[in-house]
């Protein structure tokens, strides 16, 4: 799966779950979700879950930054570097 293919999963999971109540609000790929209020420190563990559920990628309590899980784009480099086996966490 390429970055724009996690990008697209990732852009319906946050819509359906996350800006259901903000129909006209327009996220693109590098903001911040949670400065722009779009996730909060729950919803920040509902996209963890999904992240293990859709894409099989383990996040340890370290990888939880802004950096990894900051936005779109932040995630799908996450992700993308995880699935190719590169970038993992000692266990």
């Amino acid at each position: 799966m390429d970055n724009a293919q996690i990008v697209a999963r990732l852009r319906d999971f946050i819509e359906e779950n996350f800006l259901y109540m903000r129909p006209d609000f327009e996220l693109q790929n590098d903001q911040s979700l949670m400065s722009n209020g779009i996730v909060d420190s729950m919803g920040v563990m509902e996209m963890i879950q999904f992240l293990e559920e859709e894409f099989g990628v383990e996040v340890s309590d370290e990888e939880i930054t802004e950096e990894n899980l900051g936005s779109l784009d932040a995630i799908a480099g996450f992700v993308a570097r995880r699935s190719s086996g590169g970038d993992r966490q000692p266990a």
